[in-house]
């Protein structure tokens, strides 16, 4: 082992000073770089974890977010329900009140035709009544050859008028 040992030059003061020197690097670096870093490290995995936490707090603010959101849109949509349901009622007693009135509106303006072409049936009545009366009268005159006094006229007329009445 020897003969190893000095065929690779291995010299234990050599190997001590290394030794030493390596523990000393060792002491020197995590008292001042592997410290620092290991801090430094820890202090990012909390951060990681305070944000993980967050993370988790904010979808749970969500979800609770997202659940009064669909309540607020399921009690405007019963709302829109209910108003559309009042507008169609209120719609259709608008409708069967304009019906009825347009109803109404035309019974008067047939009542006021009714009674415009009676009083035109009138008219052309007594309008018939006067030329029928005249008629009979001229006729009446020229038969009897007789001028008729404005009495005898008046007889006739009333005769005729009453075997006429249509």
């Amino acid at each position: 082992m020897e003969g190893i040992i000095e065929q690779f030059g291995f010299a234990w003061p050599k190997f001590i000073a290394q030794v030493i020197i390596v523990l000393i690097v060792y002491f020197v670096l995590s008292k001042y770089a592997f410290g620092p870093v290991l801090a430094m490290l820890n202090a990012r995995r909390s951060r990681i974890e305070e944000g993980e936490a967050n993370i988790k707090k904010i979808d749970a603010e969500v979800a609770r977010a997202e659940e009064r959101i669909q309540g607020m849109l399921d009690d405007a949509n019963r709302d829109a329900e209910r108003l559309i349901t009042e507008a169609r009622e209120s719609a259709e007693a608008v409708r069967g009140q304009k019906t009825q009135e347009a109803v109404n509106e035309a019974q008067q303006i047939i009542e006021k035709a009714r009674e415009a072409s009676r009083l035109e049936h009138e008219s052309s009545m007594n309008e018939l009544k006067r030329d029928f009366g005249r008629l009979v009268i001229d006729a009446t005159s020229k038969v009897t050859g007789k001028v008729l006094d404005d009495g005898d006229q008046k007889r006739i007329n009333e005769e005729t008028a009453g075997q006429v009445a249509l």
